[in-house]
């Protein structure tokens, strides 16, 4: 039986790293914070004041290895430009006796990407989830194991960004690929926190399987009916077609444009009949021990951050 109780953050300090190492955390284990050594990213003054946090040198195996030893677990959260350290990060943790690695894999599914233009622009990510497999195939590194994670889009911080690519709240308007009826599935960071302790509390459970959990499942119509019956407003809409958007996303994709990621995202979620939902059924929220959560709550949040001013009556039937 397998038992984890010290786990190490990497990429601790960016959009994702902090909710992890709170999660982390809240679930008793103990956690060191790994930061990139002369990092922009300052380190957030919230992280609780019993986490050990290290400043290590990602391009230095040595260091990498150092700051591994004595843990149990590493979860990786480096951002896109950063994926390809990982690989190095596998085999410190390997050399240094780490039991279970997760990847930063969280967003789409790799599973399902491979062979599209999604996981060509992902390719990072799917060469290092084979790369564990490869480990763990070769049988030279006994006790070690990973766990990939799948999450859908960022919720929270999608909606901050851009409204998920979907509502505009300045300009009360809309914008619904296709029909506007394919679910898609999202989670807030919290939720992907709380998912990677419950992988790390199950580790038999979850070991060297790749999981899909979720926090909401919705469309795009689902959630522009939320929104407008929070703020009382009648939004416009506009409709663009899924073959249109990928159309500009491989112009964009030629150009060398890192946003062409954003209109292959967009299709990923939103083309009628691409079958990227994740019902709760259909997820591994139950094997790692969260629930969905009331998407309703979520946007009312959201709305509350932005100051979209949430009508009264709204408002106080969401409480009851």
């Amino acid at each position: 039986m397998t038992t984890i109780k010290t786990v190490a953050v990497l990429g601790a300090t960016g959009n994702l790293g902090p909710a992890l190492v709170q999660a982390l955390h809240d679930a008793n284990f103990t956690v060191t914070a790994i930061t990139r050594a002369n990092s922009s990213n300052p380190t957030p003054s919230t992280f609780p004041s019993d986490v050990t946090v290290k400043s290590v040198d990602y391009t230095s195996p040595e260091a990498l290895r150092a700051a591994f030893t004595g843990q149990d677990a590493v979860v990786s959260a480096v951002a896109t430009p950063a994926l390809g350290i990982q690989i190095a990060a596998i085999d410190a943790a390997v050399a240094a006796g780490v039991k279970r690695f997760i990847p930063s894999e969280y967003g789409v599914d790799t599973r399902q990407a491979v062979g599209t233009t999604v996981g060509n622009i992902l390719a990072k990510k799917i060469e290092v989830v084979e790369y564990l497999q490869e480990v763990v195939k070769k049988g030279t590194a006994p006790g070690f194991s990973w766990t990939g994670l799948s999450t859908g889009l960022f919720l929270d911080w999608g909606f901050d960004f851009n409204g998920l690519g979907v509502i505009d709240l300045k300009e009360k308007k809309a914008t619904i690929i296709d029909s506007g009826n394919e679910k898609f599935y999202t989670s807030t960071l919290s939720h992907i926190g709380r998912s990677v302790a419950g992988i790390l509390l199950h580790p038999d459970e979850t070991a060297n399987k790749y999981l899909a959990t979720a926090s909401h499942n919705f469309s795009q119509n689902e959630l522009l009916a939320v929104v407008e019956e929070l703020t009382g407003t009648k939004f416009a809409v506009i409709h663009e077609k899924s073959e249109d958007l990928t159309r500009v996303g491989l112009e964009k994709l030629a150009a060398g444009e890192p946003i062409a990621f954003i209109y292959f995202l967009r299709t990923w979620n939103g083309t009628d009949g691409i079958g990227h939902g994740l019902t709760e059924e259909e997820s591994d929220n139950a094997l790692v021990g969260v629930p969905y959560e009331d998407t309703k709550a979520e946007v009312q949040r959201w709305l509350e951050r932005a100051g979209a001013g949430v009508s009264t009556v709204n408002k106080r039937e969401s409480y009851e």
